[in-house]
Formats: structure tokens, C-alpha cells, sequence
């Protein structure tokens, strides 16, 4: 691969710190050459790096000139664009060359220039216009990709990266005594010293850690500050130092090049940003093996967990800052615990290593996309029930979009969805709202495949309304000359005749093949009359998706005040007919499995806005102590907070499936066949109509569970689910 990367290299800190550091790693097996448009430090120091440096400092047309030529000469394949001047001029360079030219946004844009306004009015501008003509992003930590897809980039040429560090063991040139005695800065025998580096600029927020910093020092006069770096506040931050710190507790450093003496000497490393995206200066601390406080902004939660690899704060928030510093300089211990917390996490995710091979599969990427072409008819549309917040749901939907992504990596994906932002922020996918058929139908007619599912929609068991609707979108996909599969689906129950006539008369004529997740729906579709499309039983794509690491579960247990290692028993609970009847029932049982076998209620709501009062209602009449949790984003927590349960009590479909997963035992309360049919699918015989549910009987159904367990494996599930991405590739790859 050949590879040019444009800077204006005049960059310091962060920035600097990843340019140079990447090119390095990539020259090793990629031809780089890097061009400044101004020569100085930065261009010095990548020249001692090894790295293939030149010097374009005329104007802009001359410059635009110069790399058209170099570029077609020379034979580059990618342009990598870093910083405002470089991005204007890759904006330029895109309408002359044939090369697909890429940006890496270090920061937020719009923040670049705060403070000053003239800077930000030309400078922000026009880098703010030049961000929209580039054909790819790279964001530097995930929340900056999000942060650039909420502001209407598109999410499927978007990329993220991390900040990498070398972790190679190295010995400081400065012990801790010799930097600080350095720097004028005495240490107590039981001295705790706090530091930051970073630009001495608003965005950094330094006000807010000598503040903090200050108040804390007025009952610890053991704790010292170093503040290292230089900027436009300086003088103003060190007349605020002088007026609230203790004289001799903290220090400005200054620019700081010996960054490991400068490290190896802090105790806690501190940011107090108002906008990042993933600093340097966190994976620099780790390495050396400091406790961290960070405000909780951009990508540092993706490093930072609050207090399992760190202490969050909100930006300006000077009393918890301060409470933090405290508590730090009090506990050693948990000063040591997190240090070597943050470092494991840190050198295992975070290293220059995993970002030099990271940037080269981006690149590999839009290389494999500039090849392909565009395509007059490529890629799925998905239409089901998502971007509702019922996390069963997203669920399948993320299912689906991973079963895709293993077909084609780059398929072109568009998702119909009641929240169209936020599936495109949660997904990285184009998305329309499902009403919007002058947005989805252009899309429909370049689209190969439209799949509809998972879950059960063709149904009017809720609402006839969503039931047209759906063979509405499929009766437009095939007139928009779409392949249409039903994936992973249950059917029914379709109780009105019309509507059962009008189904069937639509699958037969619009649907090319479906896919079902238990076979009760196969006998659904036989009765209604279906027979032209293909028909497959394999099961529910949901079953794919695994647990999250025990450490990220146990944070989120913590974080809903429940012991990773308690005794739980979880229950499931919707609104339904006849819940008022079934109420007492609901109680008795649940104060029953506290009583006899000690296991302590929990409440999930899979769809919170309508779960959470017949469990709130339900919690709040038990004799006993209980939680109700909230709900994640990510199923990879609901998964492995099942995983935990000794016992799972549910009305709905979506959490029996979770639970099945992993082998929790179940005790399905059946509003619809389709929870009758999986459990029935599964092997699992604790399954008890909702019409029929009394104290006694689901007393029964809990002993079963809990005394006669059978353990029970859904592995030849998980077969069967692949399936359904079989069925869709076969659909792909057919001429239409």
C-alpha cells in the first residue's frame, strides 16, 4: 500500500503524539511518505523517526498542484488528511484525483478554536465545511464517530481508532525525587502527587482541576499538583493557583519532552476536559502504572470505568473532582487497584501494536470499496419493530446486521426504524423512519435484498395497523424490484380472516423465501394457505448473540446495587389482559421463591416504558427486599446478568431466548403461541398459559424448575440459526 499523509506540522500534543507515532509503525510494511506545510519541530522530529518527510510550504494552488502530480506520479493510493489546513486541502485534491482521500478528526471541530472567536470564524469554517466533502472519517475513539454521525455523517464510510501506546517496559530518566526536586517541587514522606499534561487552553479546563486540586489541599497537605504543558491561559491559571493552593503544593512544569520521568513521578493522573476523544495522556498514564480521575466526556469512558479502572467526574464539576482527589490521597490500596486495573485493560486494547494494525484493515477497507465500484442494485434494507427502546428487539437487529456483515463486510445496509438517529449512531448503518416512504422507497430501488424480521410482525394480535403495514413494505420492496425474505421470524397469531386472506395473498406473490425460528409458525403458515415461498424452520437469530465479559456484567450488577456473586431470582413481567386478575398470583410467587429458597427478586424490563409499571407494582407489594434494573443498551449485559440467575420467570419471548442462551433455568408465563412453541422447540416443559396462572400452579412451575432441573443445551439452535444468513446469501447472489 501507498500512502500520503497530509499536516500542516505545526501539531503538538495529542495529535503529534498519533501521527508520527502511526507513520513509524506503518513504514515498517507500508511505502508512507508524510507532507508538512510548514517545516519546524514536528517535521525534525519525524525525520529522526525514520519517516519519509516533505516540505510543501508555498500557497494553496501551487501546493494542490505539486501533490496532483506527486500523487499520479508516484502512484499513491490513499490520501490521509490530519488538521484543519491539510483538510481543506484534501477537499480540493479530491475533485482532481482518482484516489480516495480520508481525514482523522482528533477533536471536536467545533471546539478547535474556543476562545477565540476570529481563529474559529475562519479557520473553524472552513475546516467545518471541508469535513463534509471527504469520501472517508476516521474518529479518533468511538465516541467521536458517534459524536460525527449524530452531526449527519454518513455512519457506513465512518471509522474509529484509539490512540495506541508502546508498552515496552522503559526505565525514566529521572526518578521520582530527581524530577520533582527538578522542578522546585518538595515532597512530604507520604506525598500524593497528582498530575496533568495537556494544552493550558479552555477546552482542557485546567480551572476546574486547581480548584478541586486547591480545596482538597486545605485538610491533605500531603497531596502536590504537577501541571505540565503551556497554552493561552497560563498566566490566568497560575493566578488562580496562587490564590487557592498552599504555597509549595503544586507546580507548573511547563513543556514537557521527558514525558516518562514526568509520568513515573505522579501517584494519579488526572484530565479534566470538556471534550475529547481518546487523549494520549490516559494510555500514557497507564503504562506507567498510574490511578486515574477523568471527566466522563468522548471516548475516555471506553478506557476509564468508573471505579474499576478510574474515577469519572462530569466536566466542571469541581466538588466531585475534589471528593475524588480525596479519597485517592486517603487510599493507597485503591490507588493500587486501579493503576493496575487500567494498565491491564489499557496494554491490552490500547497498544501502538492494535492501532497500526487497525489503521492498516481501515485502509484495507476503503481500498476494497474504491475497487468494487458502485453497483446499480447492492446490499439489505431491513424492516421490524426497532428503534421502539425494546431491547429484544435491537437485539435481533444487531443479530441480523452482524449475520450480514460475515456475508459482506462492506454491504450497504439501510435499517427502517422508528428512531432513525439512533439506530445509525448504535449500528453504523444508514437508517430511515419506517413512515417515510419518499426517504426509504428511492433507497428500496437500489437495494438486492429486503429482509423483514426478525420477531413475530406478521401478527394482529396487537394491532391490525402493523400488521398491513408490514405487507404494505413488502407488497413496495418487490414492486421496487427487491429479492424479500422474512428472516428468523414467528407467525401469527392472525386471527380476522381478512387479514389472514390478505397475508397470505401477499406472501405468496411478494416473498421469495422465509425463514422461521420454531416450527408451530410453519403450521401457521400451512394453515393460512402460504405455499410458494421457500420455507425454512431454523431459529431466532438472537440465540447468536453471547454474554459480555464477567468483569463488564459484574460493573453493571454493581452499578444497580446487586453482588456479583448474590442469589437472584429474575422476573419478567409485561402489561397484558387479565394482569389485574393475575396480580395476587404474581406476589404470592415471588415472595415464595424468597421464602423457600432464598433467592432475592429482581425486575427486567425489556421494553421499559411499558414493562416497568406492572413490575414496579409488583416490587412494591413483595414482603421482601427486591431491585429493579435498568436497562442496557447492550444485550451482551442482559445475557450475562441471566448467566448469574438461578432462576428466570418471564412474559417475554425475548428473554426466554437470552436466558436459553446460557442454560438459566426458565418458567415461561405464555401470553401468545409463539412462547408456547419456543419453549416447546427448546425442549423446556416450564411453560404455563397466562389464562391459566394461579398461586398454586406457578409454585409448581418454580419447584420443577429449581428441583427437577434437566439441564437442557440450545448448541443445535445455534446451527440452525446460521441458517437463516444461508438463506439470505442464496437470495444475494441470485440474478434478479
Amino acid at each position: 500500500m501507498k500512502i500520503i499523509t497530509l499536516i500542516s506540522g505545526g501539531d503538538v500534543g495529542g495529535a503529534k503524539t498519533h501521527v508520527l507515532s502511526l507513520l513509524e509503525g506503518l513504514g515498517k510494511t507500508q511505502t508512507v511518505r508524510l507532507v508538512c506545510f510548514t517545516d519546524g519541530p514536528f517535521a525534525d522530529e519525524a525525520r529522526e523517526l525514520g519517516i519519509d518527510t516533505e516540505i510543501l510550504s508555498g500557497g494553496i494552488r501551487q501546493t494542490i498542484r505539486a501533490l496532483t502530480e506527486e500523487i499520479r506520479r508516484d502512484g499513491y493510493e490513499i490520501v490521509h488528511c490530519h488538521g484543519s489546513r491539510a483538510n481543506m486541502t484534501g477537499a480540493i485534491l479530491r475533485r482532481k484525483i482518482h484516489v480516495p482521500i480520508v481525514t482523522t478528526v482528533h477533536s471536536d471541530y467545533r471546539l478547535d478554536y474556543l476562545g477565540r472567536p476570529l481563529h474559529r470564524l475562519t479557520y473553524g469554517t472552513i475546516n467545518t465545511v471541508a469535513l463534509r466533502l471527504f469520501d472517508y472519517h476516521i474518529g479518533v475513539s468511538d465516541a467521536m464517530a458517534q459524536l460525527l454521525i449524530s452531526r449527519g455523517f454518513d455512519p457506513q464510510t465512518m471509522f474509529s481508532i484509539y490512540n495506541g501506546v508502546d508498552f515496552t517496559p522503559r526505565v525514566p530518566a529521572k526518578t521520582r525525587e530527581e524530577y520533582c526536586a527538578a522542578l522546585g517541587l518538595s515532597l512530604p514522606e507520604n506525598a500524593v502527587v497528582y498530575g496533568i499534561a495537556a494544552r493550558l487552553s479552555a477546552v482542557k479546563d485546567i480551572g476546574t482541576l486547581i480548584r478541586a486540586f486547591g480545596k482538597s489541599a486545605a485538610a491533605a497537605s500531603n497531596i502536590r499538583l504537577i501541571i505540565a504543558g503551556d497554552g493561552e491561559q497560563r498566566a490566568e491559571l497560575e493566578a488562580l493557583a496562587r490564590d487557592i493552593c498552599p504555597a509549595g503544593s503544586y507546580v507548573f512544569a511547563g513543556w514537557e519532552s521527558d514525558m516518562d520521568s514526568f509520568y513515573n513521578a505522579l501517584d494519579v493522573n488526572t484530565l479534566t476536559s470538556l471534550s475529547e476523544t481518546f487523549p494520549y495522556a490516559l494510555t500514557e498514564g497507564a503504562r506507567m502504572h498510574c490511578a486515574t480521575i477523568a471527566s466522563n466526556v468522548g471516548g475516555v469512558p471506553y478506557l476509564i470505568e468508573n471505579g474499576v479502572t478510574g474515577l469519572l467526574f462530569e466536566p466542571r464539576d469541581v466538588d466531585a473532582l475534589s471528593a475524588h482527589i480525596t479519597a485517592l490521597a486517603q487510599n493507597a490500596a485503591l490507588r493500587r487497584q486501579l493503576a493496575e486495573s487500567l494498565y491491564e485493560r489499557a496494554s491490552e486494547k490500547f497498544s501502538i501494536d492494535a492501532t497500526i494494525a487497525h489503521q492498516i484493515e481501515i485502509y484495507e477497507t476503503i481500498l476494497r470499496r474504491a475497487r468494487a465500484g458502485k453497483q446499480k442494485r447492492a446490499g439489505v434494507m431491513i424492516c421490524g419493530a426497532y428503534g421502539k427502546g425494546n431491547a429484544g428487539d435491537d437485539a435481533i437487529l444487531k443479530a441480523i446486521l452482524r449475520q450480514m456483515r460475515a456475508i459482506d463486510r462492506d454491504m450497504p445496509i439501510c435499517v427502517l426504524s422508528h428512531d432513525p438517529m439512533q439506530t445509525r449512531l448504535r449500528y453504523h448503518v444508514d437508517s430511515v423512519h419506517v413512515f417515510d416512504p419518499f426517504a426509504f422507497y428511492p433507497r428500496m430501488c437500489r437495494t438486492k435484498l429486503y429482509i423483514n424480521g426478525g420477531g413475530s410482525l406478521i401478527q394482529d394480535q396487537t394491532s391490525t395497523r402493523s400488521l398491513q403495514y408490514y405487507l404494505a413494505s413488502i407488497r413496495l420492496a418487490k414492486l421496487a424490484g427487491c429479492r424479500v425474505l422474512m428472516y428468523g421470524c414467528g407467525i401469527g397469531p392472525v386471527n380476522v380472516p381478512a387479514n389472514r386472506r390478505a397475508a397470505a395473498r401477499v406472501m405468496n406473490r411478494c416473498v421469495d423465501a422465509i425463514t422461521l425460528r420454531e416450527d408451530l409458525s410453519a403450521q401457521e403458515l400451512q394453515a393460512m394457505g402460504v405455499t410458494r415461498p421457500k420455507v425454512y424452520v431454523t431459529a431466532d437469530p438472537a440465540l447468536l448473540l453471547t454474554p459480555g465479559s464477567e468483569r463488564a456484567v459484574d460493573s453493571f450488577l454493581l452499578g444497580n446495587g446487586l453482588d456479583p456473586a448474590g442469589q437472584y431470582a429474575l422476573f419478567v413481567l409485561r402489561p397484558w389482559q387479565g394482569f389485574d386478575e393475575k396480580f395476587p398470583a404474581l406476589v404470592d410467587a415471588t415472595n415464595y421463591v424468597n421464602q423457600k429458597y432464598r433467592l432475592t427478586p429482581v425486575f427486567f424490563c425489556l421494553e421499559p416504558e411499558r414493562d416497568l409499571p406492572p413490575s414496579r407494582r409488583v416490587a412494591e407489594a413483595l414482603r421482601c427486599k427486591n431491585f429493579i434494573l435498568s436497562t442496557p443498551q447492550d444485550e451482551q449485559y442482559i445475557i450475562g446478568m441471566m448467566q448469574k440467575m438461578k432462576l428466570v420467570v418471564s412474559m417475554r419471548l425475548h428473554t426466554l431466548i437470552f436466558a436459553s442462551s446460557v442454560g438459566t433455568p426458565l418458567v415461561a408465563l405464555s401470553y401468545d403461541p409463539k412462547v408456547t412453541g419456543f419453549m416447546h422447540y427448546i425442549g423446556q416443559k416450564h411453560c404455563i398459559d397466562f389464562a391459566d396462572v394461579t398461586a398454586d400452579a406457578l409454585r409448581a412451575q418454580i419447584d420443577a424448575a429449581l428441583t427437577q432441573r434437566e439441564p437442557y443445551s440450545v448448541a443445535h439452535l445455534h446451527a440452525l440459526a446460521q441458517e437463516n444468513a444461508a438463506v439470505a446469501r442464496q437470495l444475494l447472489e441470485e440474478t434478479t
